[in-house]
């Protein structure tokens, strides 16, 4: 009888052992991710950080960190060597790496996927009001900001001005969007280039506290082979109003804003990402962080990518109606 009532309270202890651990093996579980973002002040970063924190509350057993970077270029280069999961990135930038012709960097990039696109990134070129630059060729000597080392906006940057005939009679600086618009103010920096959704934060900084104009970039685009060279890139008019002080409309060019994902990350996670994000509780929320996810639309969920899209993606965009093209399947 007291071998029988032993052996009970060794079963009852080992079955209440296994209940209490359950709870820690699902800690142990859970999949922790990095985000791979964007400098201060650029659209990247505010959408990285959305995404990160909405994914960490919403979607069960993952933690979603969100990292500083350079932008698209730098991104890509994380999220192919593993360093980072999630990431943005601009369409041109993604389908040159895919095809080994990054500017200077021929490594072929295969570990990246795209998964959705995000928003159209138009080029601001912007100068202040007095400073005697009307037109883009006006540049030529002057000193200009065109955002961090490794970023897609200095990437854009060096397409647009090497078709034109231009960046090697620049002084260019690679500085991050906020520090320029500061220089731009304090006559440190003739004119600043941003690529990112539109408004944006530094350029509406900018405008606070001095009179700027945005130049217009199609005509001088159009004069060169920028679009024949670059053919991911779309012509984009920046309203008039956007800006204070700019009450004319822009016309500018624009590349598109990628969600992208390792190859390496799971199918299901990358499907529950977007299941949580592109629901209309998440779009709502995604446009109360940034106007730029407006553009966010379930019938442009593969808008301007030309490169493979992630099985988990491909899976959540077929079920929502949409067709992949053949360069969007992965092979």
């Amino acid at each position: 009888m007291k071998t029988a009532k032993r052996l009970l309270s060794l079963l009852s202890a080992l079955a209440l052992i296994a209940t209490l651990a359950i709870p820690c093996t699902a800690l142990a579980a859970k999949t922790r991710l990095a985000f791979s973002g964007g400098p201060d002040g650029g659209t990247y970063q505010y959408f990285s950080n959305a995404i990160s924190s909405r994914l960490s509350k919403n979607v069960p057993d993952i933690e979603v960190s969100n990292m500083a970077s350079a932008g698209s270029v730098e991104n890509l280069r994380r999220v192919n060597s593993g360093d980072a999961d999630f990431g943005i990135s601009y369409a041109g930038d993604l389908y040159l790496a895919a095809n080994g012709k990054l500017t200077n960097d021929p490594k072929t990039y295969n570990n990246v996927y795209a998964m959705a696109y995000l928003y159209g990134a138009p080029a601001h070129l912007v100068v202040l009001a007095d400073s005697g630059i009307d037109k883009v060729m006006d540049l030529e000597g002057k000193r200009i900001g065109v955002g961090p080392a490794g970023s897609g906006a200095a990437a854009s940057a060096q397409r647009f001005f090497t078709s034109v005939g231009l960046w090697d009679k620049m002084k260019v600086e690679f500085i991050g969007y906020s520090e320029a618009a500061s220089a731009l103010g304090d006559k440190k920096l003739d004119a600043m280039w941003v690529f990112a959704g539109y408004p944006n934060s530094s350029i509406i900084q900018a405008a606070a506290s001095n009179k700027i104009k945005l130049l217009s970039l199609v005509e001088t685009a159009k004069a060169s082979n920028f679009f024949k060279d670059n053919p991911y890139y779309a012509e984009l008019i920046i309203p008039a109003g956007t800006y204070s002080g700019v009450d004319y409309d822009v016309q500018s060019v624009q590349d598109s804003a990628i969600w992208v994902a390792g190859k390496h990350v799971a199918d299901d996670i990358v499907y529950a990402a977007l299941q949580d994000t592109y629901s209309d509780e998440g779009l709502a929320y995604m446009v109360s962080v940034t106007k730029a996810a407006k553009s966010m639309q379930i019938k442009d969920g593969v808008y301007g990518i030309v490169t493979p899209v992630h099985p988990g993606a491909a899976k959540f965009w077929t079920e929502k109606g949409l067709t992949l093209t053949e360069d969007q399947k992965v092979k």
